[in-house]
């Protein structure tokens, strides 16, 4: 067998189709996730994210292109739960073991040791629940157990979908802790959440996908300073400052604060000569970058309402067992 490259992504989604009958869940889909890195996986409701990380772990079958893991269909990997730990729903839980006794389990299914269990219930700060029933968890709790039982492999790679789904604000930075710890020490994480903000604090590359189609992956630095910057300006003469940025097709609305505005559609450097050739003086020019938020609502024609008009608000059902 030859040697494994360490340089080759750890996910590889290349021109991704998925069709359920007459329903395009994911469209020519094509992106990397790098080794060592958390990536985060963005799109609307209905975009095709849970479709794409079923296909990755050999859940649903593509109709066309191709999904690898470490190089190979998750389903050629040797030891493949101690190469991938996957997290799509916290769901399946029978209500009257113990989270202790689903970790055992789990780890008995897929032949490894026992001594695990307990390491990642201490992992997920979740020894103190562990002989408790599952039917007393809280959602959270629930959201615990399931990333304990993605750990028993000891994996390289984590795929998380919404793994903060239930947590309160404690459990959510705590999360956020572990997910970076987790690709500091090397390893690969990679995670979808509606979260944004916390997104922004968490990732390092981001993919946005819309309508099953790749949007924009990068950086999140990147991504949110290609997404058009607002500029805001303060003037003693701001009426007049407002009729020249309007006329150079810029969107104006006007601040709080005295002879203040913000100016969308337009460089920074374009409204300060605009101002100078108008004669007006300012007292403030200054450009605000997008947020995550922002520069994901627009990168997918969002205004923060809801889906756009024809998209699904929920993704096709999973393909039926074979």
């Amino acid at each position: 067998m030859s040697a494994r490259r360490t340089d080759e992504p750890a996910i590889e989604v290349a021109g991704l189709t998925k069709r359920f009958g007459s329903i395009t869940a994911v469209d020519g889909l094509s992106f990397g996730v790098e080794r060592g890195r958390v990536t985060g996986f963005l799109g609307p409701n209905g975009s095709g994210k849970t479709t794409t990380m079923r296909v990755v772990l050999g859940l649903a079958a593509p109709t066309e292109g191709t999904a690898t893991v470490m190089g190979r269909p998750y389903a050629a990997l040797d030891r493949p739960l101690a190469r991938v730990g996957a997290l799509l729903e916290s769901t399946g839980f029978h209500p009257g073991r113990t989270g202790r006794q689903h970790l055992r389990i789990a780890a008995t299914a897929g032949g490894l040791q026992k001594e695990r269990v307990d390491e990642v219930l201490d992992q997920v700060a979740m020894r103190d629940y562990a002989d408790r029933r599952v039917k007393g968890y809280s959602s959270g709790m629930r959201q615990r157990l399931g990333l304990a039982a993605a750990l028993l492999g000891d994996p390289e790679l984590l795929v998380l979908d919404e793994p903060g789904n239930g947590l309160d604000p404690a459990g959510v930075a705590w999360l956020r802790g572990f997910l970076r710890a987790f690709a500091d020490a090397g390893r690969t994480v990679f995670v979808s959440s509606h979260l944004l903000a916390e997104m922004a604090q968490t990732v390092d590359r981001l993919v946005v996908i819309d309508r099953g189609s790749l949007v924009r992956e990068g950086p999140v630095q990147a991504i949110t300073s290609a997404v058009a910057s607002d500029v805001m300006v303060r003037s003693p003469d701001a009426d007049r400052l407002r009729v020249a940025l309007e006329a150079e097709g810029a969107t104006v609305s006007v601040g709080e604060d005295p002879g203040s505005l913000t100016a969308a559609g337009v460089a920074i450097e374009r409204v300060g000569e605009l101002a100078a050739a108008a004669g007006v003086v300012l007292h403030l020019l200054q450009s605000r970058e997008a947020s995550l938020e922002e520069a994901f609502l627009r990168l997918t024609g969002r205004d923060g309402a809801g889906s756009a008009p024809g998209a699904p608000e929920m993704p096709p059902p999973p393909e039926p067992p074979a």
